[in-house]
């Protein structure tokens, strides 16, 4: 960083002496001589509070000259320390006089006493005709708008009529003046077009002032960058004065880009403003722009800035606020070597930076100090010791100069009482917490505010808990009895599990608002919820007074009585509202669906369902077609699939990548093969991914319906995007082996096993349907044995298979071994091994064998099914037994089979 050089030594810093020495062996510069500040006439002062404060340019004194009848020149001088304490110009006028009188010295021939009143401007009792002479008509108008702005500006129009304005730069100032405190911006701009126009009036820097300063006291930066760009364009040079308004305007809303153009532009020109300077540090140090900062600094050295005591100031400032105390010490050597007494604004400088700066034995040393200067601590001082003291974690000392502070009848800031709140909330008790509250209400803060504070502060010490003993009196009074406050507070003690204490003060507060109650309390329960404290939100809503049904609530706690697994008190809720007055919406019914899914009762949401679409104007959003889409293919309710399918491209919903996958996985069978085929091809189309479940889908899809060079490129693309997985291989596999196409089916089994998939129990079982199919039985044995070689277990789609074909072979041997290796493995049969059994003993003649497993599967508790009762009555078919084929019909059409 950059930084101003002094030709100074400056001693070491000694925390028991408090001076600043310097080397006579090296002069001070002189460009740094004290000077008398000038000012700019009427521009109030303003307070001086570094950085926050805009110190505007009272240091530069314009003067318009009497012939032009621009803004009167004023003596008014301002002292620096008058600006510190926020002293005020007095207006000379007095606002209340109804009779005024302007007395113009036209020479010894003639002295006119010039008279107006509040009534209607009088023409006649000013003498106005048209052969008033120009300076007499000026003299009228400067009276006048000093008074009134419509008289001013009537007045005005009435020197145009009659030829007064030619030339009279004057008038048109005084007429501007006006039109800036009424902000009629454009009648300015066309006013000055007229100036160098019709009027012949030479405009100068004055005329663009007179509207800058009516910018800078309304607070109009864009206005006042307009003005000076507007100036510049038409070739009107700025002076001192124009800077130093607009850069004070920059200052006051912290505006960097428009100070930067006019710092700038004032360079360019040569123009030395000493406010600007300071205005531009100010800035950039607010913004934390030091480096921008410190080449201000370099530029007053360039540019040969004579400082007065605000740019010493503004300079100290600069180095204090980014920590460089050495350079903000030679600063203030510098600043009393060129003439400037011992300042206490300096001072509380250097304690602020050093509290900063964590070095509170510097600013420790620089307040016992004082005196020895001749300076005494102000409230500023104070304040920054109880900051500095707060940073470093100090609370005895912190409180210290606190006591002080009040005791020599100074108020503490905000900030104090910020710092002293969040020091107590660690380090002392509940008694000096409230001591610091009753300051804060005594300062008139507002209780809102304070208690936000308070929670702040006990929260970020973790002593949250502690905040019930603080609350006591008319503190709590308030909170029960204003619902911001109330909402503050119960929200805190719930987000740290003070239950109880939240409970209670909702049972004692004193406002009675249903809607804003129900509000909070749904407030509070989803605040819970997030939390993960479910138990918590249910203990809340068993306390509410008013049990009147609630959607918004009653939703809420279905939600959480379902994620704790309690879903029977999630049904009442629901029912309770079903037979309520109130109308689920769409959300509702979302929560209630999931519910149901939940506790897998997929009935049940299938009935929500329905409810829901009798109210017509319900419209379920992405989320719940997603729901429905799962729940109807987990009912394998492929008309409702269908349906719902194309309902879902009708509603205009914005598809993502989601939505995709669940209607490719969920539809795959309720939809044409065309139809999911365009589906997948879009989602590539537009972007999207598709994940390894709906890969394998679209395999399936394409497998079943024999579409394998579609299945292969689906394969290709999974295994290029890392989302092959085993299953896709065996989708693939099983569709070879179901086209009776071995030659492939081994091609994909040798390629899985190349890209590093184990064979799967599921190929195994793929090869041995295949190979049993074709009658290749040796192939088929090797099968077996490779199985066994790899300890590959078998499953009851393995043993099913092996049965059905030793059945097929009329092998009954192997099928009674097959059927005792089933049982022994503990799988036992299932309802496909009795099926499977039952054809096998029909092929091989033993029809009374089969009708006794029918039995035996009643007993181990397997219904029957259609497929059963088709396979024994083949067998008794094939075996010549025609009546008992008869007998088991009739008895399966009586099962209505």
């Amino acid at each position: 960083m950059a930084s101003l050089k002094f030709s100074v030594s400056v001693d070491t810093y000694d925390s028991n002496k408090f001076h600043f020495s310097a080397n006579p062996s090296f002069p001070i510069i002189n460009s740094f001589a004290r000077v008398k500040p000038i000012n700019l006439s009427r521009l109030d002062a303003e307070s001086w509070d570094i950085p926050d404060s805009n110190p505007v340019a009272e240091d530069i004194k314009t003067s318009w000259s009497k012939d032009s009848g621009g803004l009167e020149s004023s003596n008014y001088r301002n002292d620096i320390w008058r600006r510190f304490q926020g002293v005020k110009r007095v207006n000379r006028k007095d606002p209340n006089s109804k009779l005024r009188s302007a007395r113009i010295d036209n020479g010894p021939e003639e002295k006119i006493y010039v008279k107006h009143f509040d009534g209607e401007l009088d023409m006649n009792e000013y003498g106005m005709v048209s052969e008033l002479s120009v300076e007499r008509c000026n003299a009228i108008l400067k009276d006048l708008e000093r008074s009134s702005d419509s008289k001013t500006m009537r007045f005005f129009e009435w020197m145009r009529e009659n030829g007064k304005l030619k030339g009279n730069v004057g008038a048109y100032n005084l007429a501007l003046r006006v039109l800036g405190r009424r902000g009629d911006w454009d009648a300015a701009e066309t006013m000055i077009q007229e100036m160098s126009g019709d009027s012949n009036c030479q405009v100068d820097f004055r005329v663009y002032n007179t509207l800058i300063y009516a910018c800078y006291k309304q607070g109009h930066v864009e206005l006042g960058t307009k003005w000076l760009r507007l100036m510049l364009e038409n070739g009107v040079q700025p002076n001192v004065a124009t800077f130093g308004m607009l850069m004070s305007l920059y200052q006051k809303g912290w505006n960097v880009a428009e100070a930067e153009f006019a710092f700038s532009q004032m360079r360019s020109f040569g123009i030395t403003c000493q406010s600007a300077y300071s205005a531009m540090i100010t800035i950039y140090t607010r913004m934390n722009l030091y480096d921008k900062a410190e080449e201000v600094i370099d530029f007053i050295q360039e540019d040969k800035v004579t400082l007065n005591l605000e740019n010493w100031l503004v300079l100290l400032n600069a180095y204090s606020q980014q920590g460089k105390l050495q350079e903000a010490e030679r600063v203030l050597l510098s600043m009393q070597n060129s003439g400037f007494s011992p300042n206490i604004v300096a001072y509380n400088m250097l304690i602020t930076g050093y509290g900063k700066s964590s070095n509170m034995d510097a600013a420790q040393s620089i307040f016992r100090n004082l005196q020895s200067v001749g300076l005494e601590p102000d409230e500023s001082t104070y304040r920054s010791m109880i900051e500095g003291w707060g940073r470093a974690e100090n609370y005895k000392e912190a409180e210290w100069y606190y006591h002080e502070l009040k005791g020599l009848g100074f108020k503490p800031n905000s900030s104090n009482l910020y710092t002293m709140i969040h020091l107590q909330a660690k380090y002392a008790d509940e008694e000096d917490a409230a001591r610091t509250l009753d300051d804060m209400k005594k300062m008139g803060c507002q209780y809102s505010s304070v208690l936000g504070t308070l929670l702040q502060a006990y929260e970020r010490a973790g002593r949250i808990d502690r905040v019930p003993l603080i609350l006591k009196d008319s503190f709590y009074e308030h909170v029960l009895v204003n619902q911001t406050s109330c909402s503050i507070l119960v929200m805190a003690y719930v987000k740290h599990c003070l239950v109880d204490d939240a409970i209670k003060v909702l049972q004692e507060k004193h406002w009675k608002d249903i809607i804003f109650e129900d509000n909070l309390y749904h407030l509070v329960i989803c605040s819970c919820k997030e939390l993960g404290h479910l138990e918590n939100a249910v203990k809340i809503y068993n306390q509410m007074p008013n049990k009147k049904p609630n959607l918004h609530i009653m939703c809420t706690l279905i939600d959480i009585y379902s994620t704790l697994g309690r879903f029977s008190e999630a049904e009442n809720l629901y029912l309770e509202l079903k037979s309520s007055e109130i109308s689920l919406d769409m959300i509702a019914f979302s929560i209630v669906v999931r519910m149901y899914v939940k506790s897998g009762s997929l009935k049940d949401a299938c009935s929500v369902l329905e409810t829901m679409d009798e109210q017509k104007n319900i419209v379920p959003d992405i989320y719940l077609f997603r729901d429905m889409l799962r729940i109807y293919q987990q009912c394998g309710m492929l008309d409702k699939l269908r349906d719902l399918y194309y309902r879902i491209l009708k509603s205009g919903v914005t598809w993502d990548a989601e939505m995709y996958n669940c209607v490719i996985n969920c539809c795959s069978r309720a939809l044409p093969v065309d139809e999911l085929s365009r589906l997948f091809d879009e989602m590539l189309s537009r972007g999207f991914s598709p994940n390894t479940i709906t890969f394998n889908v679209v395999l399936d899809v394409y497998g079943k319906s024999r579409l394998f060079t579609k299945a292969r490129k689906v394969l290709w693309l999974a295994r290029k995007r890392g989302l092959v997985d085993a299953i896709s291989y065996n989708t693939i596999i099983a569709a070879y082996g179901q086209s009776k196409d071995i030659k492939k089916m081994l091609s994909t089994v040798r390629e899985m096993q190349f890209n590093g998939f184990s064979v799967s129990l599921e190929v195994y079982n793929c090869l041995l349907d295949s190979y049993g199919k074709e009658g290749q039985l040796e192939s088929f044995r090797n099968v077996l044995r490779r199985m066994k070689e790899s300890s590959c277990a078998s499953d009851h789609y393995t043993y099913n298979i092996m049965i059905n074909i030793y059945g097929e072979q009329g092998w009954i041997e192997e099928v009674a071994n097959v059927l005792t290796e089933l049982k022994e493995s503990g799988l036992g049969p299932d309802l496909c091994s009795y099926n499977t059994l039952i054809k096998a003993y029909g092929i091989a003649g033993m029809v009374e064998d089969a009708v006794v497993l029918v039995k035996e599967m009643r007993e181990n508790g397997i219904q029957p099914d259609r497929i059963t009762y088709t396979n024994l009555i083949n067998a008794l078919r094939k075996n010549d037994e025609f009546l008992e084929a008869v007998k088991w019909s009739l008895w399966m059409k009586q099962m209505g089979l």
